[in-house]
């Protein structure tokens, strides 16, 4: 039956039909195959419980806030304050687009957002600096990486709340990791700008203007550090924080920045509304299909492979042979589903294996969005190329290094645990 079910998704998903349409008629053919109609009554069940879930209230108000800075000119001064900070040197734009992707992180926690935020302003600037197209459309996407890995993380939630696990510790696992991501994409960015000798930027008028970029950019670094600082020290709850740093950036927008209207406030509801919604439907499609599966044992059988391997003794292989799953399976398929899907039967297997819940949740997460940028689907990619105007094709044929420096620090955060686990057992979350 599941080799079945397995064949009509893909099927479907071939001919175009919508990724939640496509979970839950999937769905529809197993319970038909089993013969029990009376199990309809509860895929409709499972399928709005799938979606009533408080803590994924979180999401729609992280989308906004994110949104709002785009659209009210805070991201702007958050990018002004990267290029105070790291652009006077060879190769500086490259470093700042790193810098600006792990401060865009701590606002919204979507790789596409980010990706759309820092592309649209710094691909053109960099390749107006002497980089390549390619490459500075492959390290804006590498840098968006960040965004779901540094709170507050769309993954993370949807992980946590699959999972009973602490979205605040979670939060906090994924800092160090995220910075590690970074450093590792500006050590790459250091030897390309060495090799292909990358001219040394003219700061002179951004050195200039230090002191007002550092109070323009206070504002909008007070957003990351409501929603951040907010969840990790356990004063509000991820959908308060959230709600915060929403209400925080209207008030930017009206009285500080005066660039929001009610034209773009209705336009930013609207676009939150359609992204929210596509993740509620995914989540309670794929709510269903994980039931189902349960129903038919699938997890267990799973964990019995694991076990009759010998892997349930080994964490580390355990690890590598789980992300060996999770990340081809995100390469073809959306990556809510994705983690809806996988963390119902991998993440048992893995408290099973004495694996720490806040690491499994960042290595899934990582695995997930690593996916994001490698091809055929990689979205990322998709986004990168267009707003910065380079050809998809190059892109996809310039992406790798930054896939094979991000699937490293996959394997750094797999060997060593305490890079996840060290914040959480601090902070006692």
């Amino acid at each position: 039956m599941g080799f079945s079910m397995l064949f009509v998704f893909l099927f479907l998903m071939i001919f175009g039909v919508p990724l939640y349409l496509s979970l839950l008629s999937t769905s529809l053919f197993g319970i038909l195959m089993l013969g029990d109609l009376s199990l309809l009554r509860v895929m409709a069940q499972q399928f709005y419980g799938g979606m009533d879930v408080f803590s994924l209230m979180a999401i729609p108000f992280f989308i906004l806030s994110g949104i709002l800075m785009n659209r009210t000119g805070l991201t702007d001064r958050l990018l002004d304050f990267s290029r105070l900070l790291v652009g006077s040197v060879r190769g500086g734009l490259g470093y700042v687009n790193v810098v600006g992707g792990i401060i865009l992180a701590g606002v919204n926690g979507s790789a596409a957002a980010d990706a759309s935020a820092l592309g649209s302003i710094l691909i053109p600037a960099m390749v107006k600096d002497g980089f390549s197209p390619p490459y500075s459309a492959g390290l804006t996407a590498g840098s968006a990486l960040i965004g779901p890995i540094i709170p507050p993380s769309i993954f993370m939630i949807i992980y946590a709340t699959m999972t009973n696990t602490s979205i605040g510790g979670l939060f906090a696992a994924g800092i160090i990791p995220g910075l590690v991501l970074g450093g590792a994409f500006m050590i790459m960015n250091f030897f390309y700008s060495r090799r292909y000798q990358v001219p040394v930027s003219d700061f002179r008028e951004i050195r200039k203007r230090k002191k007002e970029i550092l109070v323009r950019s206070l504002v909008a670094l007070c957003a990351p550090l409501i929603i951040v600082g907010g969840i990790v020290t356990g004063v509000v709850t991820p959908t308060e924080s959230g709600a915060l740093a929403v209400g925080y950036c209207l008030v930017a927008g009206i009285f500080y920045t005066r660039l929001l209207t009610l034209k773009m406030l209705a336009e930013s509801l609207y676009e939150t509304v359609r992204l929210s919604s596509s993740i509620f439907l995914i989540m309670g499609a794929a709510t269903v299909i994980g039931w189902l599966l349960k129903w038919e044992q699938v997890p267990q059988r799973f964990a019995g492979f694991i076990i009759e391997a010998g892997l349930i003794d080994k964490p580390w292989m355990l690890m590598i042979v789980l992300s060996a799953v999770i990340f081809p399976v995100g390469m073809f398929m959306e990556e809510v589903s994705t983690l809806a899907l996988l963390t119902p039967i991998f993440a048992p297997i893995a408290l099973k294996a004495g694996i720490d819940p806040f690491h499994f949740g960042v290595v899934m997460t990582l695995n997930v969005t690593i996916a994001l940028i490698t091809p055929p689907m990689g979205a990322v990619n998709y986004i990168v190329a267009a707003v910065g105007r380079v050809k998809l094709s190059d892109v996809f044929i310039h992406i790798w290094p930054f896939i094979g420096v991000a699937m490293l620090v996959l394997l750094a955060i797999i060997s060593f645990p305490p890079l996840t686990t060290l914040l959480p057992r601090l902070l006692n979350l």
